[in-house]
């Protein structure tokens, strides 16, 4: 299963610029991700006749038609995405996509003696996609890849009006659907409700759990509310220089980082100083450098 999101297509993760012992770690947590993703399959989903969405979703149709392994048809149907999408995702994501894949293969069939873990279907599809979206997170947040349908949905994107999270979507919802004929409908709805858990746990392991958010603030008191931000949360404050598109007057921009818990406090302290400030606040990840770490209080 791949998540990408509605309006962004799927970025080039490079490995440039990485050390040797940080290329080395992100192999090995794209191998723990694909295990759990084996586990997920082999003890939760496939023994319970529940699916996921992409090619995974694809292969265990066709291997419980077919009868033959769940890696052959993983390893045959995901090939030629990769391939083909060579030029769009770069040597370093394609290499190591492949290699995932194969993996995934490998483990599947070493897992696949391995007795269900629960017969209850609905515990089945939460578990399977809790387990299943923290591998596909991790196998994504260290710029690789286990399913070739975010490189087709690239490809249809070039041709047709849809976004490449349209594409996604409507693949899915396809293949979800297919489930019912083959396993019967009680079996897709478990299934959506797998895919629906696994693409939220997809989220937390890419983003964290610690979400932050950018805060903007437009006022003709800018000095007193960043001192009071810096002084009351412990937040540090830049301050950046802007101009009216309307007025052509110069304005004076707070720029900030804070939690999520800080948002109702930082409306307050604005409020409390300035009601017309022009207040914009924004979710975002990955917050790294500068001088944005909170600052103890006393």
């Amino acid at each position: 299963m791949e998540k990408i999101c509605p309006s962004t297509e799927p970025e080039k993760k490079q490995h440039k610029g990485l050390t040797v012992h940080q290329f080395i770690i992100r192999l090995f947590l794209i191998a723990v991700g694909v295990m759990l993703e084996a586990v997920a399959l082999e003890v939760f989903l496939v023994p319970n006749r529940i699916i996921d969405g992409g090619v995974v979703g694809i292969s265990i149709m066709l291997a419980h038609l077919s009868g033959w392994a769940l890696g052959l048809f993983l390893v045959l149907i995901n090939l030629p995405f990769f391939l083909i999408g060579y030029k769009q995702m770069g040597k370093t994501f394609t290499i190591t996509s492949i290699g995932g894949v194969a993996l995934l293969a490998i483990l599947t069939a070493l897992f696949s003696p391995i007795p269900r873990f629960t017969d209850d279907l609905l515990l089945a599809a939460v578990f399977g996609g809790i387990i299943m979206g923290i591998g596909v997170g991790l196998v994504i947040r260290n710029g690789g890849s286990s399913d070739g349908t975010e490189i087709l949905a690239v490809l249809l994107n070039e041709k047709t009006p849809f976004s490449v999270g349209e594409v996604v979507m409507f693949m899915n919802i396809f293949i979800l659907g297919s489930a019912g004929f083959v396993f019967g409908w009680n079996f897709a709805m478990y299934s959506l409700i797998a895919y629906f858990v696994a693409f939220k746990m997809i989220d937390i392991t890419t983003t964290g759990l610690e979400s932050s958010k950018a805060v903007w603030i437009i006022s003709d008191y800018h000095e007193e509310i960043g001192d009071a931000l810096n002084d009351r949360l412990g937040r540090g404050v830049t301050y950046l220089n802007g101009e009216g598109a309307y007025t052509g007057n110069d304005k004076n921009v707070i720029f900030t980082v804070i939690s999520r818990l800080e948002e109702a406090k930082v409306k307050n302290i604005v409020d409390s100083i300035d009601k017309h400030a022009f207040l914009a606040i924004s979710d975002i990840h990955d917050v790294k450098g500068g001088r944005f770490k909170k600052r103890s209080i006393h």
